[in-house]
């Protein structure tokens, strides 16, 4: 498994690189979000660390443009803790995010958490297996998704949702179970988190993210995938 971290504070990148290479890791490191972009655009990445507060371009924007490219799972690190900014780094398509400082067993254990789920969910060649609803077509072994036959990029975040609402179709979670169901321990955010990436996939889902017929809301209690 090879891994991005990314941040301007060499001590903290020199850490981290070593208790992930500790694990087994192979780890590679930029210090600011343009030398990130690239690294990123250049190399295939499993899971990608950056820091929210860097040089030439932040993480925020570092994270929009590898989306452009890539679906490659990224935890963002901040030394703000804020729900507001982990909001906004959810809407540039960060799949978690943790607060300065942090423990580096959480890191791991959240790194571990993301690489199990991606792989045991990637594994089984071939097409693998297929969930289609009207027209989105979920391939579960590449992780890809497609509307219409064309394909869309989703984070590892947003994939695993759709999945989870796509193989319970008409069955309703509330943002407090889809938080742990998704991200896989008790999530200490703001459950607007949920919220943030149903929006995102209407928008990339939906062929009229407005007025959704798939991805649908029951009041008062949560998120449904249409039976």
């Amino acid at each position: 498994m090879r891994i991005l971290v990314v941040d301007d504070e060499k001590n903290l990148v020199k850490g981290i690189k070593f208790n992930l290479e500790h694990e087994g890791y192979e780890v590679e490191t930029a210090e600011d979000g343009e030398e990130a972009v690239e690294k990123a655009r250049g190399a295939a990445f499993d899971l990608v660390v950056m820091d929210l507060m860097m040089p030439k371009i932040d993480g925020l924007e570092a994270c929009r443009q590898i989306r452009e490219f890539s679906g490659v799972p990224v935890i963002m690190l901040t030394a703000r803790g804020e729900d507001t900014d982990k909001l906004i780094g959810f809407e540039y398509g960060a799949d978690d995010y943790m607060t300065k400082p942090f423990n580096i067993m959480e890191l791991k254990a959240r790194i571990r958490a993301i690489l199990r789920r991606s792989s045991a969910q990637g594994q089984g060649g071939g097409k693998g297996e297929e969930l289609a609803l009207e027209h989105i077509t979920l391939n579960t072994a590449q992780r890809s998704a497609f509307v219409n036959g064309a394909a869309t990029d989703l984070t590892a975040k947003e994939f695993d949702l759709m999945e989870l609402l796509m193989r319970n179709r008409g069955r309703v979670y509330s943002r407090e179970n889809l938080l742990n169901l998704v991200w896989g321990y008790e999530y200490p955010g703001d459950i607007r988190t949920v919220d943030v990436h149903v929006r995102r996939l209407r928008e990339k889902l939906e062929l009229d993210p407005a007025n959704p017929e798939i991805l649908l809301t029951k009041w008062g209690v949560g998120y449904y995938c249409k039976a």
